[in-house]
């Protein structure tokens, strides 16, 4: 459908003109971001303080003594201190890069519309836009728009749950992350999550692929799965999976191993929710569900993080009852121009297929850990991961260690994060839209640099 009202205004030679002059003028303040600069002592007085203010605002401090300036550059982020840094978790997966001309471009159109905010009741034709691009490619019937991650994956499991009613359980994996909503802290295999919580939902966990014991482990999970149902007939609403196992320490599976699982569940009639909060656009394909060869078998799928807009998929099998799900947000304008943007990105511009730009980058980063590993096997080992996805474990996993060093990477100008637990690793989520050959080269050389000598 053509939006001819507002194109009227969208596409006016003198917007355009304004438009163009705002990106260029915001690109020229953003160019000087090209390298790891060390604070500023104009700034550090008053960046102290705020950090004091937060941490007091909110009741906790943050994880890192990060308040950014609102200026970045690629892969580069430039905090409030004056400091340059690398930005190598991009918010735990959720940045396309930092202050791209055409992302710029997507929000300003976004952000001229009437509303903030869209939502069930009122909604722009971006949104229109938006949900038939993820139903498209997906390959699913029907996508729900949502403010987080951890919304869809609720959406999803009341879809799941209606549709299979009165099913009671969840099957799910273990050491699997699926939210922290009062449902979500239950699916988690956390335990502290759900500390001081009420029971909400009963989850019975499968074993996850083990690639040092592949059959016995596929076997394992087939075993507990068939005791499971035989115990609980009818009693699932469904078998919720993370293809690559995100904050559980970056593990793949395999098509064969799901597929066991899979044909299992469908043989019971147990829907298939697959999600890729984390994976969505991190592998060589849009959907890790693609990547394995699983479109033809998934029920219901949810995306967020890189996607910008984060959202429910479902087979029209699945389709709930009127006011099951309904929102009054679903997101706000400039988020879903800005997700517009990214899919365009990602299925148009060379970063999907084993010879894409997700896959070059990803290749580049673990080879260069595989150099430092061999270097320093007393230190580091791996990498593990797939794709945009790739940790490596220091220090044996040892927590201390591991959170000592990446305290000491974040001071040296390069963010990651950790994952796993048994044992901890240091994680990194490039910004695949904006990170460089050159980049990766010089975090590298600060990866080994930090290591105890």
């Amino acid at each position: 459908m053509t939006n001819s009202v507002f194109q009227a205004f969208d596409q006016d030679p003198e917007f355009e003109k304004c438009l163009k002059a705002l990106v260029q003028t915001i690109s020229t303040k953003r160019s000087h971001l090209t390298g790891i600069k060390a604070p500023d002592y104009l700034y550090t007085q008053g960046y102290a303080s705020a950090l004091s203010d937060i941490k007091k605002a909110r009741g906790s401090g943050l994880f890192y003594p990060y308040l950014s300036s609102g200026i970045g550059n690629g892969a580069f982020v430039q905090l409030a201190d004056g400091s340059i840094k690398y930005d190598f978790i991009s918010g735990i997966g959720a940045h396309w890069t930092h202050g791209s001309d055409a992302m710029l471009e997507a929000c300003i159109r976004g952000a001229i519309q009437d509303t903030v905010m869209q939502g069930n009741l009122q909604q722009n034709l971006d949104s229109l836009t938006l949900i038939k691009r993820l139903s498209e490619l997906s390959g699913l019937d029907h996508a729900f728009l949502t403010t987080s991650g951890a919304m869809a994956n609720e959406n999803a499991l009341k879809i799941l749950f209606q549709y299979r009613q009165p099913a009671t359980r969840l099957l799910a994996f273990e050491h699997c992350f699926s939210g922290r909503t009062l449902a979500l802290a239950h699916v988690t295999d956390k335990s502290k999550y759900r500390v001081g919580l009420p029971d909400t939902l009963t989850v019975d966990y499968l074993p996850f692929y083990d690639a040092n014991h592949p059959e016995e482990s596929t076997q394992k999970a087939i075993s507990l799965l068939e005791s499971y149902i035989s115990r609980y007939p009818d009693a699932y609403a469904g078998l919720m999976m993370e293809l690559i196992q995100g904050e559980g320490g970056f593990y793949p599976g395999t098509k064969s191993f799901f597929m066991a699982l899979i044909e299992v569940c469908k043989s019971h009639s147990i829907p298939i929710f697959i999600d890729e909060i984390q994976t969505f656009g991190r592998t060589d394909h849009l959907f890790a569900y693609q990547h394995f060869g699983l479109q033809d078998h998934v029920d219901i799928v949810t995306v967020g993080k890189l996607s910008q807009v984060c959202a429910t998929l479902y087979n029209q099998a699945l389709q709930p009852k009127p006011g099951l799900v309904s929102q009054t947000f679903t997101s706000s304008a400039t988020a879903i121009s800005a997700a517009i943007h990214v899919l365009d990105e990602l299925t148009q511009n060379g970063y999907l297929g084993q010879d894409g730009l997700i896959m070059s980058r990803s290749n580049q980063m673990r080879d260069g850990l595989k150099s430092i590993a061999q270097r320093r096997p007393d230190i580091v080992e791996g990498p593990y991961g797939y794709g945009g996805m790739i940790a490596f474990t220091s220090y044996k996993g040892d927590p201390e260690r591991t959170m000592a060093y990446i305290r000491r990477l974040y001071e040296a100008g390069v963010i990651v994060f950790i994952n796993g637990n048994d044992p901890l690793r240091v994680r990194f989520l490039m910004p695949i839209g904006g990170v460089t050959e050159t980049d990766i080269q010089k975090v590298l050389v600060v990866v080994e640099e930090c290591l105890d000598p």
